[in-house]
């Protein structure tokens, strides 16, 4: 009897493990992929820490959580600074002074200011009913067509006049010629990848990989006292109400013989006759300089049960929709959902870390606020 069963071995389900075992606890850790760390996983390819789901940067401002995890690895310091193509242009991201001045020939911010109101005058759109409307009305047309449009739609794959508009709720337009992604005081990317971080938040659990929960429900159940699950919570209720809704990726690698194929580690490409919407070159996360290097394309794909959902489509009639399942989950004795699927949320690292010490708190301390304690244990 195992104190706690922990369903998935990704970052929230690693670091509520770590604590438990501190304090004493036995866990038994499982997840249906055949390696830890979920979406998080990195490994390496031609000595290149390959990002097997997508490119992840650590980034947060919150001091405390930064020290934390620098714990258990050692991070360089990259920052973050991805480029859009738009069929044969360049432009920087977020929209920025360097992004105003290719696309329009302006230097100054005013300048810029002046084109961008402009554009919104001249569009006359009072009340967006859609996000195509609601963008132009926030950034104006060219931006919208060159940066918004294409990119959205591959994302969401709906055409943008069919998406609500409170979808886009602010694009952040910065009127400096700072190419930084992040506001966020603290960011890099760990040396040597971030699989090792979850197998030393992992060490002292018993582990089993290539375990489904579902196929073994009855049996994983009876060996813990209380399961941690991170997971989909509709699948774990047997979609009583139907299921959730989720956008999937498909990505793509491939190695190449050239020692640097972009320039860059991201390169958005907003044009929507391009199937993908980014390529990473993964070896630009850690400066690489060897001989070869690891690309993959990212495709947005519609999920569908079976496949591996990435994002939770938190509109109105989802967001209602898990509501009811969580009212369920709040009744129940020794089950605890958690994570991306578990609480059906989008969480970068940072807030996955955070999440998962106030479920440690609450249940090793008897008191969720205390998370921050947590942090130097």
């Amino acid at each position: 009897m195992y104190d706690y069963l922990i369903v998935g071995a990704g970052l929230f389900g690693a670091v509520f493990a770590h604590h438990a075992t501190a304090h004493g606890k036995t866990c038994l850790v499982i997840d249906k992929r055949g390696h830890i760390a979920g979406n998080i996983y990195t490994e390496p390819v031609e000595g290149i820490q390959v990002h097997r789901y997508g490119a992840h940067i650590f980034h947060t401002s919150d001091k405390g959580i930064w020290d934390y995890i620098n714990r258990f690895a050692s991070f360089n310091r990259y920052t973050n600074e991805p480029v859009a193509r738009y069929k044969d242009e360049v432009y920087n991201l977020p929209f920025n002074m360097n992004t105003f001045s290719r696309m329009w020939g302006v230097f100054t911010p005013e300048e810029a200011k002046q084109k961008i109101a402009e554009q919104i005058r001249e569009a006359g759109i009072t009340e967006p009913k859609n996000l195509e409307e609601q963008a132009i009305s926030l950034v104006g047309y060219d931006i919208y067509e060159k940066l918004v449009k294409g990119y959205t739609e591959k994302q969401w794959g709906k055409r943008a006049c069919d998406l609500p508009a409170f979808i886009i709720r602010r694009l952040p337009v910065r009127f400096t010629y700072d190419n930084n992604y992040f506001n966020d005081r603290y960011q890099g990317i760990p040396e040597g990848g971030y699989t090792a971080i979850a197998r030393q938040m992992l060490a002292g659990c018993d582990l089993r990989l290539d375990c489904d929960f579902f196929d073994h429900r009855e049996e994983l159940t009876a060996c813990a006292r209380t399961i941690i699950f991170t997971g989909m919570i509709d699948e774990f209720y047997d979609y009583r109400f139907g299921a959730l809704e989720y956008r999937s990726l498909r990505f793509e690698s491939e190695t190449l013989d050239t020692d640097n194929y972009q320039g860059n580690a991201v390169v958005n490409y907003t044009e929507y006759e391009i199937p993908y919407t980014r390529i990473i070159e993964h070896k630009h996360f850690e400066f690489g300089t060897g001989p070869k290097t690891v690309i993959t394309r990212e495709y947005p794909a519609v999920w569908k049960p079976g496949d591996q959902p990435y994002y939770p489509i938190n509109d109105e009639k989802n967001n209602a929709l898990y509501a009811r399942y969580k009212a369920l989950a709040e009744g129940e004795q020794s089950v605890i959902f958690g994570g991306r699927l578990g609480m059906y949320q989008y969480f970068d690292m940072h807030k996955v870390i955070e999440a998962a010490l106030r479920c440690a708190a609450g249940q090793l301390l008897g008191e969720e606020r205390e998370w921050q304690s947590l942090l130097s244990q």
